[in-house]
């Protein structure tokens, strides 16, 4: 069933007769989704430190975030997790998803490199894929400077930044390196067309409708040729074998839940070691709805959680 608290915050987002992004140019779709994800994110809880800054990209300069969980010394060699945002390749940034990279820098006690990856239409498909490629290899090349781990280096990110994580993962396995131990996979689209039976049935009235959907697509893709392209749709990529652990996350009443355990599935017939978990109540986007959804602050603890142990099987 849907979750209550789910329930009540869409009969919430009724009533104040908020616009559908799909109706809002790109940049106030931006403004809207800001707004809103400051009234549903709880409190950023503390961390050891915060640093802003910029590096190079594959298209000029690429902004980035790096967190220190609560506890380490500014010397010590942490685990890193890439981070990539959701939104649909067309909204969302560094502060959107600030709470939650903090969240999972304090439970997998760790650093979080998160990505502003160039956004559509401005900056079409593949730009983000290769910020993303460009981001963890900077990563992994300045793990000095960063103070952290390179033998533990994780990729992750929700929705729009969870596809671009699954990419990232395949690229690096296909270029040699970095090497990456993990992935941590939120909701991920994985087939763009998204013509999925969850696609069909939850497609209205659960926030990530089928035309928000459409509206981000087309800002994304070039032509429909894109489609055929793995880079898009990693669920096409000919091989999924020897692909770092990878923990999958989906929400039952998320019109990607399909999508999400299609590559599940599609990692574990390759012999990849993945661990899948639906959370049923819940509607695309929660995680960053821990003010008001509970399973939003579980969920981020359990993919903390996950981190922690995969870097704790790779640590010393």
């Amino acid at each position: 069933m849907l979750d209550p608290q789910v329930q009540a915050l869409l009969e919430r987002i009724a009533a104040a007769k908020r616009p559908s992004l799909h109706t809002l140019t790109p940049v106030q779709a931006r403004e809207e989704y800001l707004r809103s994800r400051r009234a549903l994110n709880p409190d950023p809880p503390d961390v050891a430190s915060v640093v802003d800054r910029t590096i190079p990209g594959s298209g000029g300069p690429l902004p980035i975030r790096i967190y220190r969980g609560l506890g380490s010394q500014p010397t010590q060699r942490l685990p890193v997790l890439v981070y990539f945002h959701g939104g649909g390749f067309t909204i969302g940034n560094l502060d959107t998803h600030d709470v939650v990279c903090r969240g999972f820098a304090n439970a997998a006690h760790c650093a979080v490199v998160s990505v502003d990856y160039r956004l559509a239409p401005e900056h079409k498909f593949p730009a983000a894929v290769d910020d993303a490629v460009a981001a963890t290899n900077w990563v992994a090349a300045n793990a000095n400077e960063l103070a952290i781990d390179v033998q533990r280096l994780a990729v992750g990110g929700d929705s729009a930044g969870g596809n671009l994580a699954t990419v990232a993962a395949l690229i690096a396995r296909d270029a040699g390196g970095p090497k990456i131990i993990f992935q941590l996979l939120i909701y991920p689209p994985t087939h763009p067309p998204h013509d999925s039976e969850s696609a069909k049935r939850l497609g209205q009235g659960y926030m990530q409708t089928r035309e928000v959907i459409n509206y981000f697509r087309s800002n994304y893709i070039r032509s429909p040729a894109d489609f055929e392209d793995w880079r898009l749709a990693p669920l096409l990529a000919p091989n999924l074998s020897r692909l770092p652990p990878t923990f999958i996350l989906t929400g039952g009443y998320d019109m990607l839940l399909d999508e999400g355990k299609a590559y599940a599935d599609r990692l574990a017939a390759a012999g990849v070691d993945v661990t899948y978990k639906c959370y049923e109540g819940m509607i695309h986007g929660f995680i960053t709805m821990g003010k008001v959804i509970d399973a939003a602050n579980q969920a981020v603890a359990e993919c903390g959680r996950m981190l922690a142990s995969a870097f704790e099987k790779r640590a010393g």
